[in-house]
């Protein structure tokens, strides 16, 4: 059996009051994954790698979901609707396709997952409501021909692969990675 332990360093402070000496240590937290075998432990690594890399988007892509949502119930007229998210579409491509053209296939999959993780919508679900259900199935047979799946939930009670994913993530949000 692998072990992969991430170590903090224990904190040891004197505190000296009134000539009298007293210890205080600080235990930190530790975790520590058990791996059956080589494969699985590769497989954590990388999902350490692509979390680093895709957490701080999701988080953007969010964030974003929730403030175009608030700026599409203002807007009452379908047409201005259609115009302003074609405008904003155009400038987020502007800004994040070189990005998003850096990241491995791994990453992207990751990018769909923690997608459906943070607003509880598939990527599938998403692209259908903003661009329309054939736009939507065309992104989703075009990430079928690489291997993704637009349609992939995120569900860390069932998956494996998920709870994996959220000790990670767990793990990223807390400083520790």
């Amino acid at each position: 059996m692998f072990w992969t332990t991430i170590h903090i360093v224990d904190i040891l402070l004197w505190i000296i009051i009134a000539a009298s000496v007293f210890y205080v240590l600080f235990f930190a937290f530790v975790s520590i994954f058990p791996h059956k075998n080589k494969r699985q432990e590769k497989f954590y690594w990388k999902t350490v790698r692509d979390v680093k890399k895709v957490y701080p988007y999701m988080k953007f892509i969010g964030a974003e979901y929730k403030r175009i949502n608030a700026i599409c119930d203002t807007i009452s007229d379908p047409k201005e609707k259609k115009k302003y998210m074609k405008m904003y579409e155009k400038q987020l491509l502007a800004e994040y396709k070189p990005v998003m053209k850096k990241f491995t296939l791994s990453q992207g999959k990751m990018l769909i997952k923690l997608i459906d993780r943070e607003l509880e919508a598939t990527s599938y679900d998403l692209i259908k409501q903003f661009r329309g259900g054939f736009v939507a199935w065309w992104w989703q047979v075009f990430a079928k021909m690489l291997g993704a799946d637009l349609k992939d939930d995120y569900d860390a009670t069932e998956k494996e692969k998920d709870r994996i994913i959220e000790r990670v993530i767990t793990l990223y949000e807390a400083g520790v990675l």
